[in-house]
């Protein structure tokens, strides 16, 4: 059903291209926020990421790959928001576990010490590094399924990833210096 939605749709169908919009709109606004932070943002990054969808899809090669290819262009769509606001706002990231039993770290305060360091972190990473964690962590992606999106090879992912989570580490430590 999809892949036919996809073929119409470059065809220049705009009622496939709907129905297309309608069964994407809520992922790609999930992963806008994510990688953003804001909701305003979120909302034009997937906006705008649907029009240049729309204006690009003649030149779809392959409509087995629509994900991929929508993937990309939903971060080209965030980097160009981050772009355009040039000043860095923070970005919450809601879906982290606590996982800790230490009364002290259970403390509203501390928690919400490490929850703005963490932001803060986040906030320091690439678009790209920030998509990957995304994608792997709160989207539960594997691997393969990452590969497939961003049009990758699924090393390339693993090794993507694995640089990533290391910025991340670095930039925490970075955070929680005196």
């Amino acid at each position: 059903m999809k892949l036919e939605l996809v073929e119409a749709a470059r065809r220049g169908d705009l009622e496939a291209f709907d129905a297309l919009v309608r069964q994407e709109v809520r992922g790609v606004y999930r992963t806008a926020l994510a990688i953003l932070g804001s909701e305003r943002d979120a909302e034009e990054a997937t906006q705008d990421a649907f029009v240049s969808a729309w204006r690009s899809f003649p030149r779809l090669r392959d409509p087995d790959r629509f994900d991929a290819w929508l993937g990309r262009i939903v971060v080209n769509a965030c980097r160009m928001t981050l772009r355009r606001r040039r000043s860095i706002r923070e970005i919450s990231f809601d879906d982290r576990p606590s996982g800790s039993n230490d009364p002290a770290a259970l403390d509203p305060t501390v928690l919400a010490a490490e929850a703005d360091a963490f932001d803060r972190a986040f906030e320091r990473l690439t678009v790209d590094e920030r998509a990957l964690l995304v994608l792997h962590y709160r989207d539960e992606l594997g691997l393969r399924e990452i590969a497939d999106r961003l049009g990758v090879r699924e090393g390339t992912v693993k090794s993507r990833l694995w640089r990533a989570r290391r910025s991340l580490e670095a930039a925490l430590a970075e955070e929680r210096r005196p």
